[in-house]
């Protein structure tokens, strides 16, 4: 089904279309729900895998060392990861993304998305504390944080994935997921580079640092800001609301925000314009629903990016533009992700080959 919906959602780029396709949207994503993934980690094999202090495991430049227990003498070996090692785990993610049907909309992918979202989103420029650079949201507090709802299952869904792959951090194994997540939905490429290091519940970060859907255009500058995002960055990030959905027991809103919640497109920009928006009667929170099918939703801080003037502008130019809104997704995703994370300088980013897409 998800295999069908790329084809056809391809076929609708490279084609005239109208700017709201509701029917054959509603018809290939009707069917197909998936449940998310609490797999134990995988069995070790006969290799013991040990991380050595003082070897720092720094992407493409550290070195990880394994025992041999076949072998009569523990004699360590140094494993140093290149690009085809993440190439793997990369392909490894893809492969899963759409393993379980009878979920949501058929595929893992915007949970890994927002996954990787949230654990940059914390970064505090000022203080340089929060970002990707930790996955601290393996503990509580910040695992339990209202904003982090949910996202068990993606970190989950990765723990088969890092037990077949020990030697890369959970801080960037997050983020690889995220970027997978991006390409497998037919977004842009989006360059990566390893680094991150993992630290334990001291560098949690403190609740409040994440958006908050039912604030408006203030609330957002405040924390964008604090990261160091500009009015345009802030709009291009937001197109991520084009995948994925709002579940109630979560964030405690409903629906989705596109009728293509796993196929990345400028359709979140165009909605936003040209679909009659009203208030849902529900006993839930404020939130929006399309006047014409009452079956998408926009939360408060989506619509403060058309209150807004100078938000507004950016809206218009992407839903007026794909590849724009590509290219400057891709470009401030890649700021997002790596916010805080002191890299080599000499680490170069690489550019994955998708599987699916």
């Amino acid at each position: 089904m998800a295999t069908a919906t790329r084809t056809f959602t391809r076929a609708l780029r490279t084609s005239a279309r109208p700017a709201f396709a509701a029917a054959p949207r509603v018809a290939f994503r009707q069917s197909g729900r998936r449940f998310y993934s609490s797999e134990p980690p995988a069995k070790q094999g006969s290799s013991t895998w040990l991380w050595l202090a003082g070897a720092a495991a720094v992407g493409g430049g550290g070195a990880w060392f394994y025992l041999n227990n076949q072998q009569s003498s523990a004699t360590p070996k140094a494993f140093t990861p290149k690009f085809e090692d993440y190439q793997a785990v990369y392909n490894e993610i893809a492969n899963r993304l759409e393993e379980k049907d009878d979920y949501d909309d058929g595929s893992y992918g915007p949970v890994l998305l927002r996954l990787a979202w949230h654990a940059s989103g914390t970064y505090d420029k000022e203080t340089g504390t929060g970002g990707s650079n930790g996955a601290t949201m393996r503990f509580s507090p910040e695992s339990d944080h209202g904003a982090n709802a949910g996202l068990k299952v993606a970190r989950d869904f990765l723990e088969p994935v890092k037990a077949k792959f020990p030697w890369i951090t959970y801080s960037d194994l997050w983020i690889l997921a995220g970027v997978c997540a991006i390409q497998e939905m037919l977004g842009p490429k989006i360059p990566y580079r390893p680094g991150r290091q993992d630290k334990d519940v001291s560098a949690c970060t403190p609740d409040g640092r994440l958006p908050d859907g039912a604030q408006g255009q203030d609330h957002l500058r405040n924390i964008f800001y604090r990261m160091g995002f500009n009015d345009q960055e802030i709009v291009a990030l937001s197109g991520a609301h084009a995948l994925g959905r709002c579940h109630p027991d979560r964030s405690g809103f409903s629906g989705p925000w596109t009728f293509s919640p796993t196929v990345l497109t400028n359709d979140y920009y165009k909605l936003l314009l040209d679909e009659k928006w009203q208030w849902k009667k529900w006993n839930g929170p404020k939130q929006y629903e399309d006047k014409k099918t009452k079956s998408l939703m926009m939360l408060p801080a989506d619509m403060a990016l058309v209150q807004d003037k100078k938000f507004k502008e950016w809206v218009q130019k992407y839903a007026a533009d794909n590849d724009l809104f590509f290219r400057d997704f891709a470009a401030v995703i890649v700021k997002l992700f790596e916010l805080g994370v002191p890299f080599k300088e000499d680490q170069e980013r690489w550019v994955f080959k998708t599987v699916n897409a």
